[in-house]
């Protein structure tokens, strides 16, 4: 599927291909510590078919427990994370986060990775009251 997207204030955008069977949701403590929330959802691009249109986003290399090193990319403007993918040339798949894909209603987890680490509530997240705009 082609899609398109970009961060929240615009100077990124970008264009890639992806299966949406393949969209999945990370529970680690680094991913939770790189979005600030519980959870990360993850559209891994098909290899070499990522292409940035507008804008150059900063790299920060994170270094996981395993010694495997990735290339974490978000824009320097308004912090929005775009992408990791390991270091080395194209083709190589591009981990492209959820929040920033135009065509998101079509991308559901299929699997989630790193539950041993999921914070409690989430399996219940449906029980909270929910409301149509903000409540604050």
């Amino acid at each position: 599927m082609k899609i398109d997207g970009r961060c929240h204030c615009g100077f990124i955008t970008f264009e890639a291909e992806a299966d949406p069977a393949r969209t999945g949701m990370c529970n680690c403590t680094d991913c939770q510590m790189l979005t600030g929330g519980a959870f990360r959802v993850t559209i891994p691009s098909t290899p070499g078919s990522f292409r940035l249109l507008s804008g150059e986003p900063t790299h920060y290399e994170k270094t996981a427990d395993s010694g495997t090193r990735r290339i974490h990319a978000f824009c320097p403007r308004c912090g929005s994370p775009i992408y990791a993918t390991g270091l080395g040339d194209d083709p190589k798949p591009y981990s492209l986060r959820f929040g920033t894909v135009r065509q998101r209603e079509h991308f559901k987890p299929r699997v989630q990775t790193w539950t041993r680490s999921k914070a409690a509530w989430v399996d219940h997240i449906a029980d909270i009251p929910g409301h149509e705009k903000g409540a604050h």
